[in-house]
């Protein structure tokens, strides 16, 4: 195995040559005046503009102050040039370079870079959206990266697939401590420590954590090919954020809207996105007539009620089942926040008024209902299970007995939520596609509202090295999918053992899809599965069933 770089190290030895300056886990290996640490990115994308985004810092911190240039073209040698300008960064904005490169023309690929004291950038690749008639366009969907897991193997692989996009789902970063939610192995054998090694709190902690993750080669090479649109989830901020706390902040950590606003700083500071960092991040983005993205915060924006009070309607002895059932049900309760509750609607009206034929929802949590399965002693058969695991599952035996929900978090947790999105979904949608991450595992829902009427179709992407169901619910994969198919029937298909990605194809007759599952992310060499297509043809707001004979060829 070849020798793994200590960034610590790294970093300590950096540190005696330029003092302050925060090379966040580059590897200077040369003399230069200053250097591109961190690769380039580009995002939110639309037909005329897009965000380019690099950091640059000086070998010298005397000379805090750095004037770069830009350039952007049709071609990769820059010969001719379809923008360029000038622009400085300071280490109050902590050396990143971000500008809206503009007066583009639309659905053309492009090629970009940063120029700095003569040291050029890595070149990187990117594309502004389509208007008028769309024939085809693809998406590539990802969510929960988690550096001491494993490789972002599912980066690589995506890096290396021709897409229009990509949506970041949430979970780019997470702010755990070392060795907190980690694989032994990639800690001991692999070296993906991390940086700082504590839980991260101050504006400083965040932006080492993103300065680390984005060492990572695979997920320079994902955003050197591709444009993304992001969103964060919980842990960009804190496990399990609401707006006035999170599952894992406690008075010793401070403020918590300090440590939201250290957070919203740095995520703004490095992702290639245009909103501001204390402004509303729920955005929308139109692919020509053929669909418009509406990005959505359920995580921090509008979420009233937190996960503790979750836990304690769900464990609680004193609560009875019906009292649970109407606490859940409080139409105060809300994911998003009325006002973007009105946004939404608003939004998906104005796309449904103009004739985009699909409204695809770029959002956090599972939508698609999921009541608890009921597992037995067969599911576990040779599975070696500690008592604290035995006394969770004894408690997921009850709930599922109660036929409750299985994820508070998700929108299972806001009933009355969801049923006004859904209406919103029915009556002002043509065919609405929802989008979401956070679970590590890959779904596929037949989206129904509380009438059983058929809204559209959710897909769940699976995570990029985040571990899934099988490491709380460690049944075999085939029981496990066969208890939850039974007790939700909204799930049309789901895995819940492999990480990956998802593919998505929009065309005007049907949307397809796919999961492509790395084989291991514990070593740099893998295999890729990719799974068969499923479709949701034009006005069907369902999937096709699987080997039905309309799809089969000559029928």
């Amino acid at each position: 195995m070849a020798k793994k770089v200590n960034r610590r190290t790294v970093l300590k030895g950096l540190g005696a040559v330029t003092g302050t300056i925060a090379f966040r886990g580059f590897e200077a290996s040369a003399s230069a005046p200053v250097y591109f640490t961190h690769g380039v990115a580009s995002g939110d994308p639309v037909a005329n503009k897009v965000i380019l985004w690099s950091r640059v810092v000086p070998a010298n911190p005397k000379n805090p102050l750095i004037n770069c240039t830009w350039q952007i073209s049709e071609s990769s040698d820059f010969k001719t040039l379809a923008n360029e300008g000038a622009i400085q960064t300071h280490s109050t904005r902590d050396y990143t370079l971000k500008v809206d490169a503009t007066n583009l023309k639309p659905a053309t690929e492009y090629f970009y870079r940063f120029t700095c004291q003569g040291i050029h950038s890595p070149v990187g690749k990117t594309r502004t959206l389509p208007i008028g008639e769309v024939d085809s366009y693809k998406i590539g969907v990802v969510s929960c990266s988690n550096y001491p897991q494993g490789y972002f193997n599912a980066y690589r692989h995506m890096a290396e697939t021709d897409l229009d996009l990509v949506l970041h789902l949430g979970d780019y970063i997470y702010e755990y401590a070392e060795g907190r939610y980690a694989n032994p192995i990639a800690l001991s054998e692999l070296g993906r420590h991390v940086e700082p090694e504590h839980e991260i709190v101050s504006l400083e902690d965040y932006r080492m954590r993103y300065g680390l993750y984005r060492t990572d080669i695979d997920l320079q090479k994902a955003h050197q090919r591709h444009p993304f649109i992001c969103v964060w989830d919980d842990h960009e901020l804190a496990n399990n954020t609401w707006q006035a706390g999170a599952q894992n902040h406690n008075d010793s950590q401070g403020d918590f809207n300090e440590r939201m606003q250290n957070a919203r700083q740095a995520y703004n500071e490095w992702m290639p996105i245009r909103t501001e960092p204390q402004a509303p991040i729920y955005r929308q983005f139109s692919i020509g007539q053929l669909a418009d993205i509406f990005m959505l915060d359920t995580r921090l924006h509008g979420r009233e009620i937190g996960y503790t009070y979750q836990q304690d309607l769900l464990t609680s002895d004193k609560l009875g089942i019906e009292a649970f059932r109407e606490k859940l049900a409080d139409p105060a309760r809300t994911i998003l926040g009325l006002g973007q509750e009105a946004w939404l609607n608003s939004a998906l009206r104005t796309s449904k008024s103009r004739g985009a034929t699909w409204q695809v929802l770029g959002q956090q949590v599972l939508m698609g209902k999921i009541t608890t399965p009921e597992l037995n002693e067969a599911d576990f058969a040779n599975v070696e299970i500690s008592e604290r695991r035995r006394q969770y599952l004894d408690r997921v035996a009850l709930i599922g007995k109660a036929k409750l929900p299985f994820n508070l978090d998700a929108w299972d947790g806001y009933p009355a939520s969801r049923d006004r999105v859904m209406a919103s979904l029915k009556t002002e949608a043509n065919n609405p596609i929802v989008l979401a991450g956070d679970t590590h595992n890959a779904w596929a829902f037949n989206l129904a509202d509380k009438f059983q009427n058929e809204i559209g179709v959710e897909i769940g992407t699976p995570g990029i090295t985040s571990p899934g169901l099988e490491t709380f619910l460690p049944a075999h994969p085939d029981n496990l999918k066969k208890a939850l198919m039974a007790s939700s029937p909204e799930i049309f298909d789901m895995d819940s053992q492999h990480r990956g990605w998802t593919e998505l194809t929009l065309t005007s007759n049907a949307m397809t899809s796919r999961w492509h599952f790395v084989d291991t992310i514990l070593s740099e060499k893998y295999a890729v599965i990719s799974t068969e297509l499923i479709t949701c043809k034009n006005g069907a707001r369902a999937f096709t069933p699987k080997n039905s004979q309309e799809d089969k060829p000559g029928a």
